[in-house]
């Protein structure tokens, strides 16, 4: 998720450096007050979850949908720019969607969700991708100068929700700080090196 979000700050900087470092900030905010209105709710319930489990589900899936839409627009853009760079950038889009959709499964699971209704949450939090992709392909001209807005939102929301949500809680289920520190690492050089090779 780290490196997704990497690799989104570096395709809108092209684009708009202040557009995309405000929406870097913006995304941070969003995730903010969105837990802080959702601690205010006892009787949440999603997916069988309910009280904190719930909201930690509320604010990983939202995240990463607000995160697809940015990509489902950043697609359809890229067609504009030819079939060729449209398709290059769907691929690789849908090759970091596999361990995007892997984070939400790995929240869930855990936490009493059945397998079949995680993958289908974390199919959900995609959704945006094909629906977004469409219209903004046919007016990219108009979609093009909210890009950088929309992908520095996006990855400002999965930053801090990383930092904030999902590392603390890994430090507080594991054994060993270190193989925390390790495994972030690991993951983020992986999915750094996967689009590397994929050229994005």
């Amino acid at each position: 998720m780290l490196a997704a979000s990497g690799g989104l700050v570096v395709e809108g900087w092209p684009l708009g450096p202040a557009a995309t470092a405000g929406g870097v900030i913006v995304g941070a905010l969003f995730i903010t007050v969105s837990r802080k209105s959702l601690a205010h709710r006892d009787g949440l319930a999603v997916a069988g979850l309910r009280g904190a489990d719930a909201r930690k589900a509320i604010l990983l899936v939202a995240a990463m949908t607000v995160h697809s839409a940015a990509e489902g627009i950043g697609v359809g853009v890229s067609f504009g720019g030819g079939a060729e760079l449209g398709i290059f950038i769907s691929l690789a889009i849908a090759v970091h969607n596999i361990p995007e959709g892997l984070a939400i499964s790995l929240v869930l699971v855990p936490r009493g969700v059945g397998v079949w209704r995680a993958a289908g949450w974390s199919v959900f939090s995609s959704l945006p991708q094909p629906l977004l992709a469409v219209p903004a392909f046919l007016f990219v001209l108009q979609f093009r100068p909210v890009l950088p807005w929309g992908l520095g939102f996006a990855a400002g929301a999965m930053i801090w929700m990383v930092w904030t949500e999902i590392v603390p809680e890994a430090l507080g289920e594991s054994r060993s700080r270190l193989l925390v520190a390790a495994t972030v690492v690991v993951a983020v050089a992986l999915m750094t090196l996967v689009r590397v090779l994929l050229g994005t």
